[in-house]
């Protein structure tokens, strides 16, 4: 899922540097909504991990 984040993110700044504002906005957009939830996931496995008992 960062994998994807970045792949949009890099989109984005191409789209940006040639002009297209629609598609680095959407793009970045994506990116973003990408990251929070990469994110979110990791913090959840983590507290899940941890209650189990295996540690980080």
């Amino acid at each position: 899922m960062l994998g994807w984040a970045l792949t949009f993110l890099i989109i984005a700044l191409v789209a940006a540097v040639f002009g297209f504002g629609g598609i680095a906005s959407a793009s970045a957009g994506i990116a973003q909504i990408l990251f929070v939830l990469f994110l979110i996931l990791f913090v959840v496995t983590l507290v899940v991990r941890a209650i189990r008992g295996r540690g980080v």
